[in-house]
């Protein structure tokens, strides 16, 4: 499976470069008042940028040579050349720390970050917290943190990032400036990859962006991974791009065919872990199978992938499949519900299966 390249080396590093076109001008403004929060909330799906901005912003913010340090120049953008910017950038800056709230959940936890506030700015202005993940924060932990939201110290601002908004407590979210990302759109995205194709000095066919798009689920992560993907492949024409952008899928479908559960569930945590998206690729095998279920049925659908399974199964896949897709919603982990899909689609299909 491809490791991400594209998405690491031509993540945003300026405000400007911000390719969601609403987040850059909320960001812009923000920094162009003044006007700083002690905590702000970051919201939207995997993939569209929460990491990054709240990174541009902690530069920003800690700048050696823009107006929050130097009077004589206006600008809010980070220089990308102070030390302050580069240890940022870096990730070795002592007073900018990120914590994956995914594994760093608990209140043990909270109150070694708590502690950690106390303490001044070593080489910056702020003292930045950027949690990823901060829905994953059991309520006895946010309790905790909550005291130092309501009286903050005044050299530290909190940076929750969160793909479900819903699960943080309201005195939470009420003490947070929110910052929806919401998803990208097509000319956000299509601006991302004219940034790496310019990067890497690539020709592709400029029709194939709207299909990486749409294919991406409109996240940048996924869109820069399929990219990656189609120019190590030298799919860069239209016609060669809509033919292997069903790559996930009948993979998936070859593999589930050779009835070995632990192979699969393996496929699908790989596919996970290196930043593929679960929903666009169960809405691609749902859309695949229906393909299969007509051809089988008579209906002549040249695009459909020849499988053994058999229309019984087909059926039973897609049903079992569509309410994995509902259940997306609610699962704490994204991957969770194809799996448990595909364990009930084996011990419902196959009595003898490598398990």
């Amino acid at each position: 499976m491809l490791i991400i390249v594209f998405y690491l080396k031509y993540r945003p590093k300026t405000v400007s470069e911000i390719d969601n076109t609403k987040v850059r001008e909320i960001i812009s403004k923000i920094l162009n008042s003044g006007n700083l929060s002690h905590a702000y909330l970051f919201v939207g799906q995997k993939g569209t940028g929460k990491t990054s901005a709240a990174r541009i912003f902690s530069k920003a913010i800690n700048c050696l040579d823009n107006k929050f340090t130097n009077r004589k120049n206006r600008s809010f953008e980070p220089c990308n050349r102070c030390h302050n910017c580069l240890s940022i950038s870096h990730s070795t800056s002592v007073d900018i720390l990120e914590m994956d709230a995914a594994s760093n959940r608990g209140i043990d936890d909270v109150r070694k970050l708590i502690h950690e506030s106390n303490f001044l700015p070593m080489t910056s202005r702020y003292r930045v917290f950027i949690i990823d993940e901060a829905h994953m924060i059991t309520p006895e932990a946010f309790n905790a943190l909550l005291k130092t939201l309501e009286e903050p110290p005044q050299s530290v601002i909190f940076i929750f990032a969160t793909t479900n908004k819903e699960k943080l407590p309201k005195t939470i979210i009420s003490r947070c400036q929110v910052v929806n990302f919401g998803r990208a759109n097509q000319k956000d995205i299509i601006r991302m990859l004219n940034r790496c194709i310019e990067g890497e000095k690539i020709k592709i066919e400029e029709k194939l962006f709207p299909l990486i798009a749409s294919h991406s689920d409109f996240s940048f992560r996924d869109a820069a991974k399929i990219l990656e993907e189609l120019v190590i492949q030298g799919k860069l024409t239209f016609t060669d791009g809509q033919k292997f952008l069903g790559f996930y899928r009948r993979d998936f479908l070859e593999i589930l065919e050779k009835k070995d559960l632990k192979t699969t569930l393996s496929w699908i945590d790989e596919f996970s872990q290196t930043g593929g998206s679960i929903k666009v690729l169960i809405e691609q095998i749902i859309e695949e199978l229906r393909a299969i279920l007509f051809k089988k049925s008579g209906l002549i659908i040249d695009e459909a992938t020849d499988t053994k399974l058999t229309k019984k199964e087909i059926i039973t896949l897609i049903k079992i499949l569509t309410q994995a897709y509902q259940n997306l919603r609610t699962s704490p982990i994204e991957s969770l519900p194809l799996e448990i899909a595909i364990v009930e689609f084996y011990n419902e299909t196959y009595s003898k299966v490598k398990s």
